[in-house]
């Protein structure tokens, strides 16, 4: 009896094996390797995947199912990276950009663990550096920020910590210095409210906006007053 279950069983476990009889570069995609079994195409494999695999070598159905899975995740893998290359993404923005490709919940999973130990996803840093960048190039208030980094799927406790030391009033005037060039020949009752509206769609509160917007105008006003005098 033991000698027909082993019998049985070493005839299973042939079947389940399958040769490898080609291996060619996919046409449209270099990166890719078509694998092809027992004379007809099998599956697609990413190169970096199908690097060990040579032409004649047996699979097991079970290698076969782990070669595929490790596929899935090198595919899923690129796309983060790729996804990556145009600026820092966080991590629901990476989370959701590979949902849309219809990448399993658990290959997800484990793309980001390995972005985030390699230090390539990091929402703290991600927030950092999205309001030093605000601050030098386009000002904006807290109300503003807030918003940006909502929309991008960060913490908000995060949000809220990263935002306790913003000095907005700074932020206001930075802003509306460089505004106020444009505005240099209305009068102040114009001059007010278009800066007030200017500051206000920056995200900045009226209780920031008013007293900068005045220090803009006498800034302004003076230093016209000091050039006529020398003229």
């Amino acid at each position: 009896m033991v000698c027909k279950d082993r019998v049985t069983a070493f005839l299973f476990y042939q079947a389940m094996e399958h040769t490898i009889s080609a291996l060619s570069v996919q046409k449209r995609n270099p990166q890719r390797i078509n694998v092809y079994l027992d004379g007809e195409f099998a599956f697609g494999l990413a190169r970096i995947v199908a690097g060990w695999l040579q032409i004649g070598q047996s699979l097991s159905d079970e290698r076969i199912a782990q070669l595929q899975a490790d596929d899935q995740y090198q595919t899923a893998y690129s796309w983060a990276l790729n996804y990556l290359n145009y600026r820092p993404r966080t991590r629901a923005e990476i989370e959701k950009n590979l949902k849309e490709h219809e990448v399993p919940e658990g290959v997800i999973v484990s793309v980001l663990e390995r972005l985030t130990e390699l230090g390539m996803v990091d929402d703290a840093r991600f927030v950092e550096t999205w309001i030093e960048n605000r601050t030098e190039f386009r000002p904006r208030g807290r109300r503003a920020l807030k918003s940006e980094l909502k929309l991008r799927g960060v913490d908000e406790q995060l949000i809220e910590l990263s935002l306790e030391t913003l000095d907005e009033e700074q932020l206001a005037y930075l802003a509306a210095k460089k505004h106020s060039r444009k505005l240099m020949s209305q009068d102040w009752q114009s001059f007010r409210q278009k800066m007030l509206g200017f500051l206000a769609r920056r995200g900045f509160n009226y209780e920031v906006c008013a007293p900068v917007v005045a220090r803009i105008w006498a800034e302004v006003h003076n230093q016209e007053e000091q050039y006529d005098h020398e003229e």
